[in-house]
């Protein structure tokens, strides 16, 4: 199973302007984070409520294409470091206290590339970042582990 960690926190409290870190964030089951506009909203659908990108694949990006874009630039709203987000498409997961589950991957996209004014497509397509859905609630804060929800083992 991999194991991660909580590198970095940002929430956008205003559509459209950057991203301000925080150390901790509130995680609502069902809604997402408190104080992110997309919380005060009607969800869009699962996989809204929480976006995740690896520090890794940032770095990746700038090596390989040398495009440099911070973790406030990707529009994710956690920083992960040491594990593989793509695996947890469809898999339970924790961070600290919080429970949720990988939705599917958060691919870059026109309005990323319009916003950062870089081309992000290319580079970070397959490695932009996973969407996931909260089921239990509570706090995130930066250097909370993250790890892959075992399995449940049923009796015979």
């Amino acid at each position: 199973m991999d194991k991660g960690k909580v590198v970095a926190i940002h929430i956008a409290p205003v559509p459209h302007q950057p991203m301000q870190a925080a150390e901790s964030v509130r995680a609502i089951a069902g809604a997402g984070l408190e104080g992110d506009h997309h919380t005060r909203k009607p969800r869009k659908g699962a996989g809204r409520e929480l976006t995740l990108i690896e520090t890794e694949a940032l770095a990746a990006f700038e090596r390989e294409y040398s495009v440099a874009l911070s973790a406030k630039e990707s529009r994710r709203n956690l920083l992960t470091e040491g594990v593989a987000l793509n695996h947890l498409v469809g898999r339970q997961f924790h961070i600290g206290e919080v429970r949720a589950i990988g939705i599917e991957l958060c691919e870059p996209c026109s309005h990323l590339a319009k916003l950062t004014g870089k081309k992000v497509k290319p580079g970070l397509t397959h490695r932009g970042g996973l969407r996931a859905e909260i089921l239990q609630g509570g706090v995130i804060r930066v250097g909370d582990e993250i790890q892959q929800t075992p399995p449940s083992v049923s009796g015979s």
